[in-house]
């Protein structure tokens, strides 16, 4: 007999001993960032990690079939809640994107990302396999993405509309569309981007402009991208030393703690633990795409596979947007990058995928499953 109660060797003890070893470092370099004080950014980064990890245990527990069944359900609640965004929402920073609940500012775009691939995995589940080829395929998906998707960018917030787009998109092309269809859409995309360029606001404009040349305005728009690559190419091989960066502590790196925790990271730990954590990165990317190709149910195939590469894109716009490869969009790196909402997103995803896994894992041994 085992000393281990049944239940607890059923949790996935090497992804969670993955994540917390990610979080971990993160909360090493917000403590630095911070001048070598846990208040406020570490202290309370890794608070909401264990909240969160609870909160993903607990809907690794949930049946496969419940989120299939209220996959519509919560993207029409969330959507009412954009909607409700443009009605009521509070105005920060010239962006409308909260509800003020009292306690709490909800941020209903957050929700939408890992809903969208729910929503659009639960359509394709349940449409006949001799359709998928056919525009009856293709439409009722777009309308799905397209609603939320205007709705983010006119509150402005091009960085999570573009990763509800890309989530929406990614389930359209693993359900098996035409091949044909997403060249022509990016040649078409191509074709209008001038156009759609023309439509941004003033600082989107600015943050294109200045990632095709960033040195045209070093110490205005391309402030932010010239900074990080000093910090990036400052760190060398190993690094300067915890505690010893120069760029984040003097406040040459604006938000060292956020968007580019990253640069703050490299400065100090170098191309090695640059090396490490995207090492780390991709062992969680490994793990969602065995858990998609291991189950037998559509949705939970298409479920797994969209938010796995939805916790991708998070991972490689950052670092493409720090590195200078990509326009600054705001979007946050993984448990890596001070902030509640990105955090709660991941671990959403997570607690889903687990769900997806442990599903799978009862079905082929279903004498071993409590």
């Amino acid at each position: 007999m085992s000393l281990i109660p049944q239940p607890l060797t059923q949790f996935p003890w090497r992804v969670l001993l993955l994540l917390l070893a990610i979080a971990t470092f993160g909360t090493l370099v917000l403590y630095s960032a911070a001048g070598g004080s846990i208040f406020p950014w570490a202290v309370n980064q890794g608070v909401r990690f264990c909240i969160f990890s609870v909160m993903a245990l607990v809907l690794s527990r949930v049946p496969v079939e419940l989120f299939a069944r209220f996959a519509f359900p919560a993207y029409g609640a969330i959507l009412l809640a954009l909607v409700l965004v443009e009605l009521i929402g509070g105005v920060a920073g010239g962006s409308q994107r909260w509800i003020n609940l009292g306690f709490m500012q909800l941020q209903p775009s957050e929700f939408m990302k890992p809903i969208i691939v729910l929503a659009v995995a639960r359509f394709y589940a349940m449409l006949p396999v001799g359709e998928i080829r056919r525009w009856n395929a293709i439409w009722p998906a777009l309308v799905l993405i397209g609603f939320p998707w205007a709705l983010v960018l006119i509150q402005p917030d091009l960085g999570t509309a573009t990763m509800i787009l890309a989530g929406g998109i990614t389930v359209m092309f693993l359900a098996g569309l035409p091949l044909r269809l997403f060249v022509g859409s990016g040649l078409a995309l191509a074709a209008v981007v001038p156009i759609a360029f023309s439509f941004l606001h003033d600082y989107q404009k600015n943050r294109v402009l200045i990632f095709m040349d960033p040195e045209s305005d070093p110490l205005g728009a391309g402030y932010h991208i010239s900074q990080s690559k000093i910090a990036i190419g400052s760190g060398g091989m190993w690094g300067k030393g915890f505690l010893q960066g120069t760029q984040s502590h003097l406040d040459y790196l604006p938000e060292g703690h956020t968007d580019f925790v990253f640069a703050t990271m490299a400065e100090e730990w170098g191309l090695l633990g640059g090396v490490l954590l995207i090492g780390g990165f991709m062992l969680l990317f490994r793990w969602g795409i065995r858990v998609s190709m291991r189950t037998q149910d559509k949705f939970a195939r298409l479920v797994a596979a969209g938010l796995t590469t939805t916790i991708f894109f998070y991972v490689a716009i950052n670092l493409m947007m720090v590195m200078g490869l990509a326009p600054v969009v705001g979007i946050p790196l993984p448990f890596m990058s001070y902030g509640g909402s990105s955090m709660l997103t991941v671990m959403l995803c997570v607690g889903i995928i687990m769900a997806i896994d442990r599903s799978t894992r009862r079905r082929a041994n279903p004498g071993n499953w409590a």
